[in-house]
């Protein structure tokens, strides 16, 4: 998918903890919002499991969400988010339910999104030194489950067309983290703006500044295309569109 200057009227990023969003796809969302497309948030846990501070207990997990919920919302408002949706789930819990796959189902066909943005379900691991969140994996197979089939199809869960929510068909499925990869998005004009989105989550940053590493990683990644910074997806083009326009190189 090479085309250029795609951008969509309408985007769902589907993700499974606060900060996700920010370390991998947040240059992309931001060049969106600011080119017009209508960004939707969509957080599945709740964060509650992200601290291993000696002196925290349980008692802290619903302060911690709530002080988590706050850091995405200020990350999403840096990069033109229009509507962020906490689903609450347990952080560290996450399974690929049926009534997840339904409540994410029950979004895409409220929002209708041209584009639904979320990790590769299928990448356990990362070289030889990262194993991928079973969070990642369980957010991302639903979110997939729910763009196809059951968002577009009828009679998957009907008691939706009680709810008016009608049948969506999603164009466009973008999987970050994916093996093989089809398209570049060009995010030098976004990359600082992805920057201090990600700071916003003071909770997981702590004294550790994460410019330098961002910076690396949009950079490695552009290269093969020759792009100063970039992030790369596999797109599934779901649903063909005669005429298109696409910043993607």
């Amino acid at each position: 998918m090479n085309k250029e200057e795609y951008i969509p009227k309408i985007a769902m990023s589907i993700q499974a903890h606060p900060d996700d969003q920010e370390f991998t796809i947040a240059g992309t969302l931001a060049k969106w919002a600011r080119a017009g497309c209508q960004v939707i948030s969509v957080i599945v846990t709740s964060g509650d499991a992200g601290s291993n501070a000696t002196d925290k207990g349980v008692e802290y997990k619903p302060e911690l969400a709530r002080i988590r919920q706050a850091e995405q919302q200020a990350a999403n408002d840096i990069l033109g988010v229009k509507e962020t949706v906490f689903l609450g789930y347990p952080d560290g819990e996450l399974v690929h339910t049926l009534e997840l796959r339904k409540e994410l189902t029950r979004l895409v066909r409220r929002y209708k999104p041209d584009v639904v943005l979320t990790g590769d379900p299928t990448r356990r691991f990362y070289g030889s030194d990262y194993i991928n969140h079973p969070d990642h994996r369980a957010a991302a197979d639903a979110a997939c489950d729910a763009v196809f089939p059951s968002a577009g199809t009828r009679l998957i869960f009907p008691d939706l067309l009680e709810e008016g929510l009608e049948p969506h068909n999603v164009k466009h499925l973008y999987l970050w983290g994916a093996e093989n990869r089809n398209t570049w998005v060009d995010t030098s004009g976004t990359l600082e703006i992805k920057i201090a989105a990600l700071k916003q989550h003071a909770s997981q940053m702590g004294d550790w500044d994460p410019s330098g590493m961002i910076r690396e990683w949009a950079a490695d990644t552009g290269k093969e295309k020759g792009l100063e910074y970039a992030e790369a997806f596999k797109v599934m083009i779901l649903v063909e569109e005669k005429e298109e326009n696409s910043n993607e190189k």
